[in-house]
């Protein structure tokens, strides 16, 4: 009499495991295949951006009647003119040696400003280093587009109170940048200076180092790959930028890269389109950052992992 039951138990406590190990499993499949899907699409969009690439490329080097012709097409004899147009027509020459200053310059101070607020932001006290850097994080958050009046009329009272030339030149371009750039420069900064050993610093302590000399001999070589990373971000955001150079900067001996791209494209529209000359700008402007990247991509990746999640 009590065999049935003992195999209805049995029955029942083989069938119970069934149910999660099929949900298990099938939320592995689900996830797998949306891992399947996000690869995918990243490695088609990594193939559309090689496309346009390779087609601006080739597009540069050919004759503009050619690409009225064919636009996708293949040059047979490259046009090299074509550089020569813009660096001199296009007054890239006098553009780019602007860019390289007022990038340099501007990328230079704001390290050096930001590595200083950055460390005493990261060895202060939770709740006052808390406060700081919500602070700047909401200076992050506000748009360029929202600071440029407030930024031009405060460019154009200092420039009439102290009597430098602040509008329409490099040394005004370079302040608005230091100003655009130090907020996330300290941002990543801090999380490197948290991430760093305090045994060091109080050693340094104990054998007599002053606050100053600590930072400088010790906590900087040792932050170096940070500073770096700081400094390539600096430069790649001082050189693509347009909004504050187009407003500020208004005669062409003044001009950076951008405007100057910007310049030869309203000139190609109302004097005829030199599609060739156009896109050999468009090289000249975009190939120092992508080969930068290039060279120091994974450092600049490695170099913000550290620093945004500390």
């Amino acid at each position: 009499m009590t065999q049935p039951p003992l195999r209805t138990e049995t029955a029942k406590a083989s069938h119970t495991p069934k149910t999660p190990t099929r949900r298990r499993s099938s939320r592995k499949d689900r996830i797998s295949l949306g891992g399947y899907v996000g690869r995918a699409v990243v490695w088609l969009l990594v193939a559309f951006n090689i496309f346009l690439l390779v087609w601006m490329v080739l597009t540069s080097i050919r004759d503009t009647r050619d690409i009225a012709r064919d636009p996708l097409g293949i040059p047979a004899v490259p046009f090299w003119e074509n550089y020569s147009t813009a660096w001199n027509t296009g007054g890239f020459g006098t553009a780019a040696i602007n860019s390289v200053i007022a990038t340099l310059i501007s990328s230079l101070l704001v390290v050096a400003i930001a590595a200083p607020a950055a460390y005493v932001l990261a060895k202060s006290t939770r709740k006052l280093s808390s406060t700081f850097t919500l602070l700047f994080v909401l200076g992050l958050g506000v748009p360029g587009q929202v600071l440029l009046v407030p930024v031009y009329i405060m460019m154009a009272k200092f420039q009439d109170i102290s009597h430098l030339k602040m509008i329409n030149s490099i040394q005004g371009l370079i302040l608005v940048m230091v100003g655009l750039g130090i907020p996330f420069t300290v941002f990543l900064l801090a999380g490197f200076f948290r991430s760093l050993p305090v045994e060091i610093e109080e050693a340094a302590a104990i054998d007599g180092s002053s606050g100053i000399r600590t930072f400088i001999q010790i906590v900087l070589p040792l932050a170096r790959s940070g500073l770096v990373t700081a400094f390539m971000l600096a430069v790649i955001s001082g050189w693509n930028e347009t909004l504050f150079s187009l407003v500020l900067l208004t005669t062409s001996e003044n001009r950076t890269l951008p405007i100057a791209l910007l310049a030869f494209l309203d000139q190609a529209q109302f004097n005829g389109a030199d599609w060739g000359g156009l896109f050999a700008g468009i090289v000249m402007v975009v190939t120092p950052v992508l080969a930068l990247f290039i060279w120091l991509g994974r450092r600049i990746v490695e170099g913000m992992t550290v620093g945004i999640s500390k």
